[in-house]
C-alpha cells in the first residue's frame, strides 16, 4: 500500500484513511519515508518536523484530509513551535521559532493536515526562483540542474517529487504559478481577500500577496480553497462568498468560454520562448476543441508602462518592513551583512519613497486595475490565456544576482513574472495549468486568468482541462 502513497493525490489519501484501509500515522511515516528518500537530491525541505508529525499522527485528528501528509513554506506567516527563516541567515542564526498559527495554517491543521516539514524559499520570497544562498538551491525533479521556481519552490518541488500531495504557497508575484509551471503541477493564485492573511496581517504588498496550495490535481486544489475560504474576524476585506462549494465546481459544466490569447509578454518587456508560446497556442487549440471561442485579445491596459514602476515602489517599501521585523526579531540593527545583495538593494531603494509616493503608487495601481477590469466586465471574455512563464525553468544560479550589481537579477527575474505579476496588483483569479512539456521534457505551463472573484469558472475549465489531457500520471525523473 505504502509503495503506492506517492502516487495517490491528497483527496485519494484522504479516502484511504476514511474507510480505514491505512491510519494517519502510517500515511506519516511513508511521507517521512519519502522525503528522507528524495529530500538530499533536491533540497526542498529545510526544516524537517518528523517527530512533531508523528505526534500529531497519533493524536485526535478531524477533518476531511484526516492524517494527510503536507509541507508548510517557510515564509508566509507562523506555524506554532516551527522555525521561521523567510530564507535570511539572521533568523537562521538566530534560531527564530514562530509561537502561533496562522488562520490559514490553524485552518490546514483543522481538516486533519499535518505538516511533515517546511520548505525553502529565497529570501523574503523576492525571486522567482529558490535560491537562498543560507540554504542553498531547490534543485527541480524534472531537471536537477534547473531551478523550481519561487518563491514557492520548495514546496513545488517536494509536491512534483512525490513527498508530499499538497504543498502551502504564497504568491506575490506569481509566486504559485512560477513553481506550478516550472515543476508540473496545478497552481491557483485565489481572489485577494478569499483567504485570510490572519492575525498577523490584513494584506501584503498593498494586497498583491494571495496564499493557497500547489497540488498535482484540480480536485484537491478545490477542496483545500474550500478549507481556506471566509472572512477571519478583524480582516480588513473579504472576497465575496462562492455560491457553492469549490469543490462542486469540479467536473461541472464550463458552458462555452469566450476567451482572449496573449503570447507576447506585457509592454514587450522581454522576448517570450517558443516553447512558452507553443504551450499557450496548443492550449487553445484545446479549448476550440473542447468547444470555447479563442481569439487574439488582451486588455490594453496591459501594455501600460507605469505598472512595474509603482508596483516596485510598492515592493520595496515592504522590504524595508521585512527588513525592520528583523532587525526586530533578531534584537539588533540589521546591516548589509545580515541579508542578501538584492534585498539590500532593494530595502535602499525601498528607504528613498516618502509615503506620499506609496500612497500615490497604490492608487495609480487602483485606478490601472479598474481599466483592466473593464475587459471582462465590459468586453464579454470570461478568461485570459496567456504563457506562465515567458521562459522554461531556467538554470540554477542563472537568476542569482551578481553581489556587486544585484539589481541585475531583478531585472534578469522579469521573463519569469511578467505574466503573473500584473493579476496580483488586479487581485484577480489565475492560475498555472501543467499541459505542455518543452522539447527538453521540461514542464511549460499555461496561465489563465478569470475575472474578479470567479474561482469557480477557473476550476470548471481546470478540471476539463485535466480530463482532455490527464497530467496526473506523468513522473519526473526524481520522484519517491
Amino acid at each position: 500500500m505504502t509503495d503506492d502513497l506517492s502516487l495517490l493525490d491528497a483527496t485519494a489519501q484522504a479516502q484511504l484513511v476514511a474507510r480505514g484501509d491505512i491510519t494517519p500515522l502510517e500515511l506519516v511515516d511513508a511521507a517521512i519515508n519519502r522525503v528522507e528518500k528524495v529530500n538530499p537530491e533536491l533540497n526542498a525541505v529545510i526544516h524537517p518536523l518528523f517527530d512533531k508529525a508523528r505526534t500529531a499522527a497519533r493524536g485526535e485528528l478531524t477533518g476531511p484530509f484526516r492524517g494527510v501528509p503536507a509541507v508548510v513554506k517557510d515564509l508566509d506567516g507562523s506555524s506554532a513551535g516551527d522555525p521561521c527563516h523567510m530564507g535570511n541567515r539572521l533568523l537562521k542564526e538566530v534560531g527564530w521559532v514562530d509561537d502561533h498559527d496562522t488562520f490559514l495554517f490553524a485552518k490546514l491543521r483543522a481538516a486533519g493536515f499535518v505538516f511533515v516539514g517546511k520548505t525553502n524559499t529565497p529570501e523574503f520570497g523576492l525571486q522567482p526562483t529558490t535560491e537562498p544562498l543560507v540554504y542553498g538551491p531547490t534543485r527541480n525533479p524534472w531537471n536537477t540542474e534547473r531551478g523550481t521556481g519561487g518563491s514557492s519552490g520548495g514546496s513545488g518541488a517536494a509536491v512534483a517529487s512525490g513527498m508530499v500531495p499538497v504543498g502551502h504557497a504564497g504568491d506575490g508575484g506569481g509566486s504559485i504559478r512560477i513553481p506550478g509551471s516550472a515543476c508540473g503541477l496545478f497552481g491557483l493564485k485565489p481572489n485577494r481577500g478569499r483567504i485570510s492573511m490572519g492575525p498577523d496581517a490584513g494584506e501584503s504588498w498593498a494586497g498583491c500577496v494571495a496564499r493557497h496550495v500547489l497540488t498535482r490535481s484540480v480536485r484537491d486544489s478545490a477542496a483545500v480553497l474550500d478549507v481556506l475560504t471566509g472572512e477571519m474576524p478583524g480582516d480588513p476585506y473579504t472576497a465575496p462568498p462562492p455560491a457553492r462549494p469549490y469543490a462542486d465546481e469540479v467536473g461541472a459544466d464550463t458552458g462555452r468560454l469566450k476567451v482572449g490569447l496573449l503570447v507576447r509578454a506585457p509592454g514587450e518587456m522581454v522576448p517570450t520562448h517558443p516553447d512558452c508560446v507553443a504551450a499557450a497556442e496548443d492550449a487553445a487549440r484545446l479549448l476550440e476543441s473542447l468547444g470555447h471561442t479563442v481569439e487574439p485579445a488582451s486588455p490594453a491596459a496591459l501594455d501600460e508602462s507605469a505598472l512595474m514602476e509603482k508596483f516596485m515602489v510598492i515592493l520595496t517599501t515592504w522590504v524595508v518592513h521585512d527588513v525592520n521585523e528583523t532587525a526586530r526579531r533578531a534584537g539588533r540593527t540589521v546591516g548589509s551583512e545580515d541579508v542578501e545583495p538584492l534585498t539590500w538593494a532593494y530595502s535602499e531603494l525601498g528607504r528613498t519613497h516618502s509615503s506620499a509616493d506609496y500612497v500615490d503608487a497604490v492608487n495609480t495601481l487602483h485606478a490601472w486595475s479598474r481599466r483592466m477590469a473593464a475587459w471582462w466586465h465590459d468586453d464579454g471574455y470570461d478568461v485570459l490565456l496567456t504563457p506562465t512563464m515567458a521562459e522554461p525553468p531556467p538554470v540554477l544560479g542563472d537568476l542569482v544576482p551578481p553581489a556587486d550589481n544585484p539589481f541585475e537579477g531583478a531585472a534578469r527575474a522579469t521573463a519569469f513574472a511578467t505574466y503573473t505579476a500584473p493579476f496580483n496588483v488586479t487581485g484577480q483569479p489565475a492560475m498555472s495549468v501543467p499541459l505542455f512539456e518543452s522539447s527538453e521534457g521540461l514542464p511549460i505551463g499555461t496561465h489563465f486568468v478569470s475575472a474578479a472573484n470567479r474561482e469557480d469558472v477557473l476550476l470548471r475549465l481546470a478540471s476539463q482541462l485535466e480530463t482532455a489531457r490527464p497530467w496526473s500520471e506523468r513522473r519526473p525523473p526524481v520522484h519517491a
